[in-house]
């Protein structure tokens, strides 16, 4: 009764959630545009499958994903699984290398999984004529968040500022942007901001959280978010190098068939 309690209230939440969007499109549309929607019964469906499949994520979210990243967190960063009969407070950031392992496989894993990274692969290589993979690309990225998300939680250990990474990162952005070819240049940017989307988040967030809660020293408040940043920042770098190191490879392929 519980459970089906919270489905009906996430469910009246997310309809007053989608109302404004609905809201929007079909006032654009008569009042703007001023034409009947084509295949109003079929629309109308598809606001309804949205609604239900919104519900049913949120309360996933609730009961599962959520609980199940934050257990996660806190076993791994359990000081006294990592000191294993150690004092504590001598931990240093190298002793929670199984954080480290655990941030590479599930930033990796989850990016693969990521539904809206799919899609942009897919149309990615439909534009391109073949040119850009689809397992290509989604491997690209899912490397620069699992890198990100690595590097993340060694930032949260040592409690080194925030901003020193981001900012180093986005100068190596702007000179590979300079440097990478221009066609990828707009699919890497898009890139960094798919893996941020269903399944990579509420898994990220609750190991930050729940890593900030455990390592000694560190505030829930400013340590406990940014990897996400990360998660989003690395893929660009990934994706602009995987297109360089391609570009590297056809060049040298050339300079050989050449007498």
């Amino acid at each position: 009764m519980e459970l089906l309690e919270n489905l009906i209230s996430i469910l009246f939440s997310t309809i007053k959630d989608v109302i404004p969007i609905a809201a929007i499109i079909f006032g654009f549309q008569f009042l703007v545009i001023r034409k009947p929607i084509p295949n109003l019964r079929r629309v109308l469906i598809g606001f309804a499958y949205v609604i239900v499949g919104l519900a049913f994520f949120l309360l996933g979210l609730e009961k599962a994903l959520f609980p199940v990243g934050r257990l996660m967190a806190e076993q791994l960063t359990n000081p006294a699984f990592i000191s294993q009969g150690v004092d504590a407070a001598v931990l240093h950031w190298q002793d929670y290398y199984w954080v480290y392992i655990f941030a590479f496989a599930i930033g990796a894993s989850t990016t693969i999984a990521e539904p809206s990274l799919i899609a942009v692969a897919i149309k990615a290589n439909e534009v391109s004529g073949g040119s850009i993979g689809i397992w290509g690309l989604r491997i690209a990225v899912a490397l620069g968040v699992a890198v990100g998300i690595s590097l993340g939680t060694y930032r949260i250990v040592t409690g080194l500022p925030i901003h020193y990474f981001i900012i180093s990162g986005y100068v190596i952005v702007v000179i590979q942007t300079y440097f990478a070819p221009k066609l990828i240049i707009p699919l890497a940017y898009d890139s960094g901001g798919v893996t941020t989307s269903t399944v990579t988040v509420p898994l990220v967030a609750a190991l930050g959280l729940g890593l900030a809660e455990t390592v000694p020293g560190r505030s829930v408040l400013i340590d406990g978010f940014g990897l996400i940043a990360f998660a989003s920042l690395f893929p660009i770098m990934s994706v602009m190098g995987y297109a360089q190191l391609s570009e590297w490879q056809q060049k040298r392929a050339k300079s050989k068939q050449q007498p």
